[in-house]
């Protein structure tokens, strides 16, 4: 259910950088829709009509020249069959019997013909030919069959007296074109007649139905003048074109069946038709669509892009305002960096106007909290216990029966340098030096007032001593080692001060005793509040170093504690060392 809101809460946010995207797309695509909307019609209707007019136009020539090339066919075989000498050498050629005299006639009928052809370089196979005759091929230009059947061949037109048929594959041995060919009746012998049959040269016809014209694949076909079709070039068309009825003789185009056809209609009789797949017709408006598509793809592109870039415009600031506001809660006090975009600029010097407020509270509360803390100093040192500058009195009071004024007068002078030291109002960071010097004035009067019952040792190296510390640093922690771990004579206590690492930046203050020891639950009341605690010496508990240590160095102070029973106790406090300029006091 949980993860069933969080989708929906997820999908209902709105993201910036989509909303960006999707309102650039569609301001760049909607107008290009309505230009290809607009356009399409009158660009459809356009490529139309020009592709229409390409393929007339092209089919209008190939016809022209298939029809030409008939004409052509048609004036040689007029030339053969009308020109007398000729006819009369093939007459006489059919009625000689002495071989030597027919070669001769063969030889002026074949450089006849040798002539005719070179005259004529449409021409390919000629010959005369005499149908139903053993050896039907009387003269001829190039070798062909010895068999000659008129039936075989398919018919294509009749024009101006002559038979063409076509297109077929040649008569000439050594050859696989297509050509047209054409026969014209020369003369009657009896009851046979001599032709004459031509045909157009090698590639003549390869030539007239020429794919590269339409710029597009078209699949030619040939209608004779009986309505069959006589040629076609791809067999893959639907059937039924060639008995296809077209409305009037002016009709040249017609869809049928998935194809463009378009048809030229001759005077000689036959029909020449083009047909075209409607994908291969309609190709140059794909081709159109797929630059429409390209179009768009590129725009979408372009609009991601602009979006990618204005993003990162907005973004960009947007990341400097969410640093800004996380940097605050680690570095406060660092002015806010501006991004040099005005309305972003806005923002943050609105922020910067509230961390300003926000640092000056922080500094309020801070002060206050030292002030606290002051305060709770000097309620400690006020609150130096009674009783033992009374039992010092006393012990004035019985040296002076005892001894004399010289040991009063020593006695007096300790207790003065101690309460003024306790009880001044110098700074509460001192230096290391003059705690030790404190403490030695402290502990001397211990000694005086325990008969010299305990040892007293200092032992401090010459460049630790300036480090700085808290005041009652050290104090605290020797009456502990008196209070606590002292129940016999032939005490000691030790105090060493040592400077720590390579660079020297740690000191190390240890006090030790050969008392005998504390365990641990009577430590751990002593690490505890002492407002309620008996109070002995100048009333100051381990609490309060433990508190003055956490206040001035924080984490960075290790203070350890380590005591067996009848083996006496040690405390070891490290701290950076500082100088009593970098208090702020």
């Amino acid at each position: 259910m949980l993860q069933r809101l969080a989708a929906r809460r997820r999908f209902a946010s709105r993201s910036l950088r989509r909303t960006l995207v999707v309102y650039l797309m569609i301001g760049c695509l909607l107008p290009l829709a309505f230009v290809c909307a607009l356009t399409y019609s009158s660009i459809y209707s356009i490529l139309t009509g020009k592709i229409q007019s390409g393929i007339s136009a092209s089919l209008h020539q190939e016809s022209a020249s298939l029809e030409n090339t008939i004409n052509n066919l048609d004036f040689a075989s007029k030339q053969f069959a009308l020109d007398g000498q000729i006819v009369d050498e093939v007459s006489a050629f059919l009625q000689e019997k002495q071989i030597y005299r027919k070669s001769q006639i063969m030889a002026s009928i074949n450089e006849k013909m040798n002539l005719v052809n070179f005259t004529n370089p449409y021409l390919g196979l000629t010959a005369y030919v005499l149908p139903g005759a053993d050896d039907p091929i009387l003269f001829t230009n190039l070798s062909m069959g010895s068999s000659f059947d008129l039936a075989k061949l398919p018919n294509f037109a009749s024009y101006n007296g002559a038979q063409y048929f076509g297109p077929h594959k040649t008569l000439y041995e050594d050859s696989t074109n297509v050509v047209i060919s054409g026969i014209r009746v020369v003369r009657t012998e009896g009851d046979r007649k001599v032709y004459i049959y031509l045909e157009t040269n090698y590639n003549l016809f390869r030539k007239i139905l020429n794919q590269q014209s339409y710029g597009m694949k078209v699949n030619h076909l040939l209608v004779n003048e009986q309505g069959k079709l006589t040629y076609m070039e791809d067999n893959d068309v639907p059937e039924g074109i060639a008995s296809l009825k077209w409305n009037e003789s002016t009709d040249i185009h017609k869809e049928y069946k998935g194809y463009h056809l378009f048809r030229y209609e001759s005077q000689q009789g036959w029909q020449l038709i083009a047909a075209v797949k409607k994908s291969t017709f309609n190709s140059e408006i794909y081709s159109w669509f797929a630059k429409m598509i390209v179009l768009a793809l590129a725009t979408l592109l372009f609009a991601g892009v602009l979006a990618y870039v204005i993003w990162r415009q907005v973004y960009k600031p947007l990341r400097k305002v969410n640093v800004e506001i996380v940097r605050m809660a680690t570095n406060r006090t660092t002015p806010v960096s501006f991004t040099n975009v005005e309305e972003f600029d806005l923002v943050l010097n609105n922020f910067q106007g509230m961390k300003t407020q926000v640092n000056e509270l922080i500094d309020a509360v801070a002060r206050e909290e030292k002030q606290k803390s002051q305060f709770e100093i000097e309620k400690l040192l006020s609150q130096i216990n009674p009783h033992f500058l009374h039992n010092t009195l006393n012990t004035v009071q019985w040296l002076a029966r005892l001894n004399g004024q010289k040991e009063i007068d020593k006695l007096v002078t300790l207790l003065v340098k101690v309460l003024h030291y306790n009880l001044g109002k110098q700074s509460l960071i001192v230096t290391a030096g003059e705690e030790l010097e404190a403490l030695q004035n402290y502990m001397e009067l211990q000694r005086i007032r325990y008969d010299y019952e305990f040892e007293f040792k200092v032992d401090a190296d010459e460049d630790a001593v300036s480090a700085a510390v808290p005041r009652f640093l050290l104090q605290p922690i020797v009456e502990n080692a008196i209070y606590h771990g002292f129940s016999e004579s032939s005490g000691k206590v030790e105090v060493v001060v040592r400077s720590l690492g390579e660079a020297r930046d740690r000191v190390m203050f240890k006090v030790e005793d050969n008392g005998s020891g504390i365990d641990d639950e009577a430590l751990g009341k002593l690490l505890e509040d002492d407002e309620g605690s008996k109070r002995r010496g100048l009333g100051i508990g381990l609490s309060y170093v433990n508190r003055m240590l956490k206040h001035y160095f924080g984490d960075q102070v290790d203070f350890d504690i380590a005591s067996k029973p009848g083996k006496g106790t040690t405390v070891t406090i490290v701290i950076p060392r500082k100088g009593k300029e970098e208090f702020h006091d």
